[in-house]
């Protein structure tokens, strides 16, 4: 990256209402950042109540804005507060903005949501814009099935913003796998400015203990990985039947349940796991690269985090993708399993643990990922910091108040209903 005078600044955004995948990514690509460069500073904005829990780099920080949870509606409510969503939004919309002022970045990188929470990030990048800070969006390689996208950015009018706002866009994939934007009525102006990156490769972390249950394993075990585990109930649940209905399974396993798994389905699992000697359990851990990297095969439930790292690590993996709220997983998954880099088991088609049990004893007579050639595949780190560094190269243009709004420029609310016929305006 380019050396000036003044250390170069990154400023991330990421909602993280629910989940580990966003803010993996984020941390993913702000160690790379100040890796390449040491005297680059990221700052991470993010709702994560779990981000204080991951190993960054020097040069990274974060901070935490008030978090919010979905809830069986679709609609958000507070997660932690005792205070209504929208006074928590408000905090959460002036947080950003302030610390995207005050922070002044040289960049800002949004990640997934275009417009932010319910358009929380839009005065951030008003103001951003107006100074003349790059302003780029980054998308996971599957966002939806088309029309159910489609019908949601039409309501968040997003595409006014890929247009207005964005000087590029960058997916975290390949167009061989999926292409997120399938189906909606992009401008070429959009389209010209999106690059494909490649997956995004992990690392193991520096500094992070080894988790004791690979001290307590003689021997290959499958790792099963629940993501953050808020809804990996039903996975860890065939896994465990498929163990109970075929005690003989030649593999151990270690189940990692994810934070966000209820504490009540987390004991019931763990007091059946305990009837096997085979099998060990744990809630979460900050290196599960570590506990991969050991295993024989993956069983998952195949979001974006998850894939990059089953890549990376180069494992046989069997993947049961969610298929609701979003068709995201299992889009992902049917098309990595036509390229043959992994197994699908469709839940769908119903669990029995005769199935489960089968794939279980198949699974390490797979192929790995490697075997099958995918051209840039796991280029997107090395190509997100051609992309960073292209962007820092233009100079940082001039100080602009806070306050200093111009005409006309305020930027509807995506959510407003009354305010959704206007385009958006810079």
């Amino acid at each position: 990256m380019p050396g000036t005078d003044r250390p170069k600044r990154v400023l991330l955004y990421s909602h993280d209402s629910f989940g580990l995948g966003h803010v993996s990514r984020c941390r993913t690509i702000a160690n790379a950042i100040v890796e390449a460069d040491a005297s680059a500073s990221v700052l991470i904005l993010s709702g994560s109540p779990i981000i204080g829990s991951y190993e960054f780099r020097s040069g990274i920080d974060f901070v935490r804005i008030p978090g919010v949870v979905k809830n069986i509606s679709g609609d958000y409510d507070s997660a932690n507060l005792r205070v209504g969503v929208e006074h928590t939004m408000e905090m959460r919309t002036r947080i950003i903005r302030d610390t995207a002022d005050i922070y002044r970045p040289d960049l800002f990188i949004v990640d997934k949501e275009p417009l932010g929470l319910r358009g929380e990030v839009l005065p951030a990048m008003k103001l951003l814009k107006r100074r003349g800070t790059p302003l780029v969006l980054g998308l996971r390689d599957v966002m939806d099935e088309p029309e159910a996208l489609a019908a949601e950015w039409e309501r968040k009018k997003i595409v006014p913003a890929l247009s207005d706002l964005y000087d590029e866009i960058w997916i975290y994939g390949l167009p061989q796998l999926n292409d997120p934007m399938t189906g909606i009525a992009i401008p070429p102006s959009v389209r010209h400015k999106t690059i494909y990156t490649g997956y995004l490769k992990r690392e193991l972390p520096l500094h992070t203990d080894t988790p004791h249950e690979l001290l307590e394993i003689d021997g290959p075990f499958i790792l099963v990985t629940a993501g953050g585990g808020g809804d990996g109930d039903a996975l860890v649940d065939w896994v465990l039947r498929a163990y109970e209905a075929d005690p003989h399974i030649p593999y151990g396993a270690v189940i990692v349940f994810g934070p966000f798994m209820s504490s009540t389905a987390r004991e019931a699992f763990k007091e059946r796991a305990t009837k096997f000697h085979n099998i060990r359990t744990l809630t979460f851990t900050n290196n599960l690269g570590a506990l991969m990297q050991r295993a024989a095969g993956v069983v998952a439930m195949g979001g974006y985090n998850t894939f990059c790292e089953i890549l990376s690590f180069d494992k046989k993996a069997i993947i049961v993708p969610r298929t609701r709220p979003r068709l995201e997983q299992f889009i992902r998954t049917r098309a990595a399993r036509t390229l043959g880099l992994l197994e699908m088991l469709e839940a769908e088609r119903g669990r029995d643990p005769h199935a489960m049990a089968t794939a279980l004893r198949q699974l390490t007579q797979q192929g790995l990922p490697s075997d099958v050639v995918v051209p840039g595949l796991l280029d997107g780190i090395g190509n997100v910091l051609r992309l960073v560094s292209k962007q820092l190269a233009h100079p940082h243009r001039g100080p602009a108040s806070l306050g200093a709004v111009e005409p006309g420029a305020e930027l509807a609310q995506p959510d407003d209903e009354a305010a959704q016929s206007a385009r958006l305006r810079i």
